[in-house]
Formats: C-alpha cells, structure tokens, sequence
C-alpha cells in the first residue's frame, strides 16, 4: 500500500491540475479533464519506478499550465497558444502505445469542430 503522504501529493497534483483546466477554453477543458482521469486512474498500480517519471511529467506539465494561464490573464491582444512541443528525444523514449495515445490526443485537440457540446455556466 502506498505511504499517505505519497497518496496525499498524488491527490493534490491531481486536484491542481483539475483547478487549472478551469481556466482553459471549455473544449480544452472536457478534454483534460478527462485525459487527467483516466491517466491517473491508470497509474494506481505503476512500478516504483514508473510513478517516479509520472509524477515528474504531470508536475512539469502543471508548472507549464500554470505559467500559461498566468501570461494568458495577462494577454489582451492575442490568444495564448496550451501546451509544449515535444523533443524528439523525449519521443524517444515513449513505448508504442503511449505514442499512438499521444497522436490520439493531438487529433482530438486539433479537431476543427468540436467533440463536445459543452455550454458555458451562466452566473
């Protein structure tokens, strides 16, 4: 079983992240949300050794987020552009099946019509 203080930094990485996609466009938003869930509910049983590198991606990728959404309040001109290109040495080092997932993701991201009918919260 798991240390509670290691379940307790997965639990507030995962609720950060959660926060931050609050702030994104609300297709992005579906999207992540989802993405995020099921990421995380696929790693409950990963290795030592696979938690390490998970833990270390998903906390990049909040800092990256976090840094974005903070230089897009700022930004009255242009739209800021989500996410980082990756190197191809980091590809390299993706199995077969992460690859294909990430291919999947980057088609539903760059859909021109939307995969969601999502509606805006009226206040």
């Amino acid at each position: 079983m798991a240390a509670p203080a290691h379940v307790s930094r997965v639990r507030s990485l995962y609720k950060r992240i959660l926060v931050l996609h609050r702030f994104l466009p609300i297709d992005l938003r579906a999207l992540g949300d989802q993405y995020v869930k099921d990421e995380f509910r696929r790693h409950k049983k990963a290795s030592n050794d696979e938690v390490k590198n998970f833990m270390t991606e998903w906390e990049n990728y909040k800092d990256t987020l976090q840094t974005q959404i903070l230089k897009s309040v700022g930004e009255q001109e242009a739209p800021v552009k989500f996410g980082a290109d990756l190197s191809e040495g980091k590809l390299g080092h993706f199995q077969e099946d992460q690859i294909g997932q990430l291919y999947e993701l980057m088609l539903e991201s760059t859909k021109p019509n939307r995969q969601f009918n999502i509606q805006e919260e009226t206040k």
